[in-house]
């Protein structure tokens, strides 16, 4: 169904500030079934169980986007689902170098640039500046969440050339996203001080 103005939005009744939207309520449903993913992989990393449940939640990631789209944008959404892109993805990947599938470097290495940029784009906010996230940056969570699947899938256990190559795929990824987003942040406030 497309709305009189030609966008794919069904319905108007959530507005930016809304909180109970259906989007938010799968990002909450992410976040809460999060913790119970991560005790599968301390107890066995590599699980069809764990990767099936995995492959669950990396895909609702989408399906909230898909939501936000369609029913509206909130700030609440804007927050929210970051944040349990974050939990999910350094959560999943510190736990698998709790069990060795991981090395520690190019897990604290993506964590730092996460930590850093979240605190980055937060201050950016607070002077009522948006940095939209670039099409590189969406591929480097799926790139992410694609390393953090090898390393789960029994079928790659005995392979972990492949999680590790993906991983440091996602560090590179993750490290020039970061630094693009520096970049527009700093254009976007230079652009701010002009007006």
């Amino acid at each position: 169904m497309t709305a009189p103005d030609g966008s794919d939005r069904l319905d108007d009744r959530f507005g930016p500030s809304a909180l109970l939207t259906p989007a938010n309520a799968v990002t909450i449903i992410r976040l809460a079934i999060s913790p119970a993913l991560l005790v599968m992989i301390l107890r066995d990393p590599s699980s069809w169980a764990a990767v099936s449940l995995w492959i669950a939640l990396a895909v609702t990631d989408g399906v909230d986007g898909i939501l936000a789209r369609r029913f509206g944008t909130t700030r609440s959404g804007a927050f929210l689902d970051p944040l349990a892109d974050k939990v999910l993805v350094l959560g999943a990947m510190f736990a698998l170098v709790a069990a060795n599938r991981f090395w520690w470097l190019p897990v604290t290495l993506i964590a730092a640039r996460e930590v850093a940029i979240s605190l980055y784009r937060t201050r950016l906010g607070r002077l009522g500046l948006a940095v939209p996230a670039r099409p590189l940056a969406k591929a480097k969570t799926v790139v992410q969440e694609v390393a953090v699947g090898f390393a789960l899938l029994p079928l790659t256990v005995d392979q972990p050339v492949f999680a590790a190559t993906c991983l440091w795929v996602a560090v590179t990824l993750t490290l020039v996203t970061g630094a693009q987003y520096l970049l527009d942040g700093r254009s976007a406030a230079t652009t701010l001080g002009h007006t």
